[in-house]
């Protein structure tokens, strides 16, 4: 298949309350409206290493930000290859991939206690991961996430406390500026109504679609 007809990742990261989940239903609902295929996924998986990492981030099990980050890390390689369901199969029949969360959030939220530097080479470096085409970062203040995540949870993971999301957000915004000249990242204000943040994420999608 020729490199027009692959389909797209288009990756969504924010803070957490952000409202990733509902732009990625918008998203997608849209995609398929337009004729194309679409599949949505997440980090972390639902492999074995993705529950290992579910129970780090709830707070069942405690490990530091390089087992961590190397868990990830391991989750990424297999969403990307595993036959099942893994993004390079999806792309390579022309379906278009959206992911909730990439490494992207390794870089901002791991990369806060470890080596920022560490855990950038060995994603970036690694061939069985994915480039995104896109990715669109939701940006919110840490006080309104908070207010959503109270508004909307039952329970916190161990990154959801304000203080750390004002660090994370800062973080991001650095890996950004690290990766302006080699990936393709849009700064969508989700602070605004639901409408006004899907239509903005819409039209980066066609754009991207006209590449």
């Amino acid at each position: 298949m020729s490199p027009s007809h692959k389909g797209k990742l288009i990756v969504l990261e924010g803070l957490d309350g952000s409202g990733k989940g509902t732009q990625i239903a918008l998203l997608a609902e849209a995609i398929k409206k337009h004729g194309r295929s679409v599949f949505v996924t997440a980090e972390p998986t639902n492999s074995s290493t993705g529950g290992l990492l579910r129970d780090a981030l709830g707070g069942f099990v405690q490990r530091d930000a390089y087992e961590l980050s190397a868990l990830f890390l391991t989750d990424r390689i297999f969403h990307n290859v595993n036959p099942v369901n893994g993004i390079r199969q999806y792309l390579e029949k022309g379906t278009d991939v959206i992911c909730d969360r990439y490494y992207y959030s390794s870089f901002a939220y791991q990369g806060i206690d470890a080596d920022l530097q560490w855990v950038m080479d060995m994603n970036l470096h690694c061939r069985e991961i994915c480039r995104p085409d896109v990715c669109i970062y939701l940006d919110i203040s840490p006080d309104d996430g908070e207010k959503r995540i109270q508004q909307n949870r039952l329970s916190r993971e161990i990154y959801e406390s304000i203080s750390l999301q004002q660090r994370i957000r800062q973080r991001f915004f650095e890996v950004f500026d690290l990766l302006k000249d080699h990936e393709t990242i849009r700064i969508v204000d989700a602070s605004r109504s639901v409408e006004e943040v899907s239509a903005d994420i819409i039209q980066i999608y066609h754009e991207l679609k006209e590449k």
